[in-house]
């Protein structure tokens, strides 16, 4: 006997299997047990909702000739025939393919006949959407006063595509999106009646990718199941098959980006491209993980709302603290763009790179977020003083000691001219030291030391080949964190003299304040504030 896939072999044979739509399944249940069932109604809702299957359950109610508490028996002849597809009392017609005015005529004519066996002739229309506008009009008439034993049963993804004279005239019930715990639960049953093992974590997981559909569930279950043939179905075997990523990938993956680490962040992707993931379903999870981390940013009942476990809720009340909701908000924004257009592009790779770029990079953009972005960035900068840190470090002084102490730190000795051909020989490690503006000229600075003028006393001469240091050339500040620097790093006290290379003095920019250096050097007027 051929296989029969999960999702048609688990198929709700009555109102007590479906799940999810309880507030449907009353009301039907309460008209057929009253005998008050309509000529028409209209099923709405997202894919794998179950209206197609309520369809079904509804068209076998109103014929079944034993009905239970208003469910078919699913006994009788009238249900056998039904099920089977043998029963010429329920027609089921795909709109997709049949849309146009003539197949609607052929039912306006064949509704004047009454059914062969059973109280009802019931007409499911799936995907009525579909009709082109001259089969709607042709409906019309015979949806509004159809002959009393016709029932009527239009099933749609997209309601709003309907004439509203058509919904006018049904009954409308709207299928809600089926919640994870539901699905999981489900699946668990279904798992022991195919003596399936698998792992709580795992069948949650295929609910969440689920998306509400019961159908989608079913078929990604089928999907691991078959890859796995005969072994427990876990979380790590679960995510191979969907090609989906960890939540310590996107909590790694999140915490690149808000550091601006473009390199790191690439990495991350590049790994995940050769585990094999899929982009799409990247992209769509990490949409789905910084929307869990904004909720765990402004919510207090982020436990009630977010369905992660409570690894990954740490995971992400940690990184709630490092980043504002405008941030995030606009991470979401350029990921979700991209999520529009992944779908159809060939060089999916490329996209998610340059969005990533983009999250690093707020200066790329010019929108308002992305301009809050970037000072969200320099106010984080000022906050940890990258730019004074270093000097004020360097010109506090150590209390002296007061009469009669004695000194706990012996003398530093002074550096020798071997000391100064080291520090020559390492002086990128020394700059990397440094931070700020001062670190940019001194990386186009060159170290010096003059044995003709050593009369004892050596001295390191630093010569920066940028005019525009000239304020760390006049003033002390610079001279005393490069010696605190030096001194930590060799041991030994070391004299240093700044200075600006001869060509730059030559054109008379040594007696120019640093305003006017930068006006002559950009060749435009700067007005500067005292």
């Amino acid at each position: 006997m051929a296989y029969t896939a999960l999702y048609r072999k688990f198929r709700p044979d009555n109102f007590a299997d479906v799940k999810g739509q309880e507030h449907i399944v009353t009301t039907l249940k309460n008209q057929l047990t009253s005998d008050r069932v309509g000529h028409a109604y209209l099923f709405c809702g997202t894919r794998g909702t179950g209206k197609t299957s309520v369809a079904k359950i509804l068209a076998r109610a109103v014929n079944c000739q034993h009905p239970v508490e208003g469910s078919p028996c699913n006994q009788c002849d009238t249900c056998r025939e039904i099920l089977s597809g043998t029963s010429m009392n329920v027609i089921e017609i795909d709109a997709a393919s049949n849309n146009g005015v003539d197949n609607i005529r052929e039912i306006r004519d064949e509704v004047a006949y009454r059914p062969t066996k059973g109280r009802y002739k019931v007409y499911i229309i799936d995907e009525v959407h579909m009709l082109s506008a001259g089969a709607f009009n042709a409906l019309l008439k015979t949806l509004e006063e159809p002959p009393s034993y016709v029932i009527f049963i239009l099933a749609t993804t997209e309601a709003h595509k309907i004439p509203v004279t058509i919904l006018s005239r049904c009954q409308r019930y709207d299928f809600r999106r089926i919640s994870i715990d539901v699905i999981a639960g489900r699946l668990g049953q279904l798992l022991e009646a195919e003596q399936e093992e698998a792992e709580e974590k795992a069948v949650r997981y295929i609910a969440k990718a689920a998306d509400g559909s019961m159908r989608d569930a079913l078929s990604l279950l089928d999907r691991c199941i078959a890859f796995y043939m005969g072994q427990k179905l876990t979380y790590d075997k679960v995510m191979d098959v969907l090609g989906a990523v960890d939540a310590d990938i996107f909590s790694d993956l999140l915490r690149k980006v808000i550091n601006a680490d473009v390199t790191g962040s690439i990495n991350v992707l590049e790994e995940m491209i050769r585990q094999g993931k899929e982009m799409g379903q990247f992209v769509n999870d990490f949409i789905w993980y910084m929307r869990n981390l904004l909720l765990v940013m402004t919510s207090l009942q982020k436990e009630e709302i977010i369905d992660v476990s409570s690894h990954t809720l740490e995971l992400l009340e940690e990184e709630s603290k490092m980043a504002s909701p405008e941030t995030l908000m606009r991470y979401i924004r350029i990921f979700s763009e991209l999520s529009n257009r992944i779908r159809y592009e060939s060089q999916k790779r490329v996209l998610v790179e340059i969005a990533l770029i983009k999250l690093c990079r707020p200066a790329m953009e010019t929108n308002l977020d992305s301009v809050l972005d970037r000072i969200r960035v320099l106010e984080r900068q000022m906050e940890e003083g990258v730019f004074i840190q270093r000097s004020t470090q360097a010109t506090i002084q150590e209390p002296s000691p007061q009469a009669g102490q004695k000194e706990d730190v012996k003398a530093v000795p002074k550096a020798a001219p071997e000391d100064l051909q080291r520090i020559m020989e390492n002086w990128g490690s020394i700059i990397a030291e440094t931070s700020g503006r001062f670190k940019q000229m001194l990386l186009r600075s060159v170290p010096k030391y003059d044995a003709a003028k050593d009369q004892g006393n050596p001295v390191l001469y630093v010569e920066f080949q940028d005019y525009l240091a000239k304020p760390y050339v006049d003033g002390p500040e610079g001279k005393e964190e490069l010696q605190a620097l030096i001194s930590d790093k060799i041991g030994k006290c070391v004299q240093v003299e700044m200075l600006l290379a001869d060509n730059h003095t030559r054109e008379g920019l040594a007696e120019l304040s640093v305003d006017e250096i930068i006006q002559k050097e950009i060749h435009m007027n700067v007005e500067t504030e005292n």
